[in-house]
């Protein structure tokens, strides 16, 4: 297979994004497949919880499904470099369909054994190892090299669609048929999925079979590759310190119970903001786009998700709360922007899928490790001087990178970081 995505045909540029062969075909399969996984993770978790009535068996849910995705991302992203990516995406996507229909089944019989479910997550959570890499490396080989950032920012602002929505439609759909209702919904969002991805063309490079001798030394040359380049060890490791240190979603039950008193309902709404923040920003990025400072408007952006989550850690006013989620939304979608462009143009494609498993390792890990060290923090300080302590250290992490990462910070146009 060829590796020239460099040489896009200079004709392929002059059609418009959505024109792009396979490109609308793309972003449906792709929604179809976040609703029917953000329908289930909403279902499953109310009806683990309803059989055990134990919180930790919440837990339990998350550690099933992470565990396995974790230790298989290294090695799915060595696969997604050696075999075609479509493929692997929808072996992929077909294991989740699988994992619907035995959920299915478990409704069905009314099944009350938690470990089965138990099961059936962590062979989802295998399946999700496959499906990150796959989806980050195959964008690129479906839109030119000219118009990335423009698709990048348009499909991240249409999952927000499918943030937002699936886990309403998950509850209305349990309340109107239980589990099984749920899951065949599921089960049918997947099948639309994979039709939808069948026509989709591969017309731009795709990686060459690795040469490395040995499966370790393929699983480590993505680790080893962003250690070798500055502007991609810096997009990903901001990334990972100022969610770790920033976010404050794991504290959002807190606050609208103590500080705001806002109930269930407040709650949403604030889960809400954070993902229409994202959506308008997305939807923005994807008409506009970025075109100069693109290093400076990163850690612009990591600056001010650090400052209204400084406003949120501070306010006792719902709206004020509700406007610095919206805030933090938005320009976290400008930082993933920006750090998911860098990362596509920096990286040779028979490398993407890789350096994309530990960028993915990366944010998985962060989104983990940010909940427990919010949550870990409020229990041992209280809340709000863990939400205070974390925006300030995403603000010194800003500070601290700039310095580290000149050349990040220095990157204009994003044909500047093109390997």
């Amino acid at each position: 297979m060829s590796s020239a995505h460099a040489a896009d045909p200079p004709a392929a540029e002059q059609i418009a994004l959505h024109r792009q062969p396979g490109f609308v075909s793309f972003l449906v399969s792709r929604l179809a497949a976040v609703f029917a996984m953000q329908i289930q993770a909403v279902v499953v978790a109310w009806q683990v919880y309803a059989i055990t009535r134990d919180p930790m068996s919440l837990a339990y849910v998350g550690l099933a499904q992470f565990l396995p995705m974790v230790v298989l991302l290294l090695p799915a992203g060595d696969l997604v470099d050696r075999f075609p990516r479509k493929r692997i995406l929808q072996l992929s996507w077909g294991v989740q369909a699988l994992c619907s229909a035995m959920l299915l089944a478990l409704s069905l019989a009314a099944s009350e054994r938690v470990g089965a479910f138990y099961a059936v997550l962590a062979l989802f959570g295998c399946a999700r190892a496959f499906t990150g890499p796959a989806l980050q490396s195959l964008l690129p080989n479906i839109v030119p090299r000219a118009q990335l950032a423009q698709a990048i920012a348009l499909n991240s602002a249409i999952m927000k669609i499918a943030v937002i929505g699936g886990p309403m439609l998950g509850g209305i759909l349990y309340a109107l048929g239980g589990g099984s209702l749920a899951y065949a919904t599921c089960l049918g969002c997947f099948a639309i999925a994979l039709a939808a991805l069948l026509p989709v063309p591969i017309r731009f490079s795709e990686a060459a079979t690795s040469l490395e001798a040995t499966a370790w030394r393929r699983f480590t040359a993505g680790i080893g590759y962003i250690r070798r380049q500055p502007i991609i060890l810096g997009a990903i490791s901001l990334d990972l310190f100022a969610v770790l240190l920033g976010g404050v979603v794991a504290l959002l039950p807190i606050y609208a119970q103590e500080v705001l008193h806002v109930g269930p309902e407040g709650l949403g709404a604030l889960r809400s903001a954070i993902a229409v923040g994202a959506l308008l920003m997305g939807i923005y990025l994807g008409v506009r786009g970025i075109k100069r400072h693109a290093g400076m408007v990163m850690f612009v952006a990591v600056a001010i998700f650090g400052v209204a989550n400084l406003v949120f850690a501070f306010s006792t006013l719902f709206w004020l709360s509700l406007l610095a989620m919206l805030v933090a939304g938005a320009a976290d979608m400008i930082s993933v922007y920006v750090r998911m462009t860098v990362i596509q143009l920096a990286t040779p494609d028979e490398m993407r899928g890789r350096v994309n498993a530990v960028n993915m390792l990366f944010i998985g890990s962060s989104n983990e490790l940010g909940e427990f060290r919010a949550g870990s923090m409020a229990a041992w300080l209280g809340a709000v001087p863990a939400a205070v302590i974390g925006g300030l250290g995403t603000l010194a992490v800003v500070g601290a990178w700039m310095r580290l990462f000149p050349t990040l910070r220095r990157v204009d146009r994003f044909d500047d970081a093109s390997h």
